[in-house]
């Protein structure tokens, strides 16, 4: 399907360069003037996320990632060395994460808790599980964080398993979001027409092209189920120029994840979007507004990097 997205991004881009006009005129024009954003504030500690959520809001972000470092546990998902420009994969072989959902679900709302207390209740909070609670675990979670208003709870469990969202709905009101793995309109069939989630979070290139992407988004409108497109930095600003958009198009759009690239990679691929005050824009660019240099790219060869690898305290393989 990423395949497919491709060859579906890139005849969207020919089709906007030859008619030189942005490709979100060929999608219906703007619904929006911009498109709200989230960045990822990750610290070893409550204190030491608390100061990269304020370091986000400083830079003017109104809505923030938050994951902290577990007590107990040498390493947890989410936190990484270089805050800015998270990246979960390293170098060389796969590093090992070590977890425990008991020390987890007792930790993550005193997070919030701390958050809530700190910036008050205009900033919007999230928060990834990454996949690693059971359906009645995530609802606990949910129902937990409930007092702090989380803009949405991320992955709470495994996303092939549609049926276990009805679980979690039955017990939190807390917002759904999930759908970064999924390729098709079927991984998330059973999640809109039954109104398990609250925001689906698809991306344009996994999910075959722009061209599926609108279907899917038209039928989750129906089911009031917003859009919240998964921006990791394996998408390249290709892909983060599609996704603004389609955001930028749709009715029901939700948030953009936004994880900025680092300056080499803007380098490589010239892009006419822009960040200002808590929200993209894609730029008036013909086409997606991303050019790619070729000649500087040859100076970054391919480097292997891996996910890392997550045991319980016993040892046993889980959910990374």
């Amino acid at each position: 399907m990423a395949a497919i997205g491709a060859i579906d991004m890139a005849l969207w881009d020919i089709k906007g360069k030859a008619l030189n006009t942005p490709v979100y005129n060929l999608l219906g024009g703007k619904s929006r003037t911009g498109v709200l954003v989230y960045g990822h504030a990750n610290g070893v500690d409550i204190p030491a996320t608390c100061d990269e959520v304020s370091r986000y809001i400083d830079m003017g972000y109104r809505a923030v990632r938050a994951q902290t470092g577990i007590p107990g546990l040498p390493s947890t998902y989410g936190v990484a060395k270089d805050k800015l420009f998270y990246e979960p994969a390293e170098k060389g072989l796969p590093p090992e994460n070590v977890w425990s959902t008991e020390k987890y679900l007792l930790h993550a709302p005193k997070l919030f808790e701390a958050l809530r207390a700190k910036f008050g209740n205009d900033i919007h909070l999230l928060h990834d599980v990454h996949h690693r609670l059971t359906p009645i675990e995530a609802a606990r979670l949910g129902k937990s964080l409930e007092p702090y208003h989380l803009f949405w709870l991320e992955d709470a469990v495994t996303a092939e398993l549609q049926e276990g969202f009805r679980i979690i709905r039955q017990h939190t009101t807390t917002p759904l979001a999930v759908g970064e793995v999924f390729n098709t309109v079927w991984d998330a069939h059973l999640l809109i027409t039954e109104q398990l989630i609250d925001y689906l979070r698809m991306t344009v290139v996994h999910s075959g092209g722009l061209t599926p992407l609108k279907k899917i988004a038209a039928l989750a409108e129906v089911y009031h189920v917003l859009t919240g497109c998964h921006g990791a930095t394996d998408l390249s600003p290709v892909s983060m120029a599609a996704a603004l958009h389609f955001d930028i198009s749709i009715n029901n759009f939700g948030i953009q994840e936004y994880m900025r690239h680092t300056a080499d990679t803007d380098a490589v691929f010239p892009h006419g979007y822009s960040f200002n005050e808590g929200f993209l824009h894609p730029g008036d660019g013909p086409g997606f507004g991303v050019d790619y240099d070729e000649k500087l790219a040859e100076k970054f060869p391919y480097e292997r990097a891996y996910l890392p690898v997550n045991r319980k305290l016993d040892g046993t393989m889980f959910n990374w």
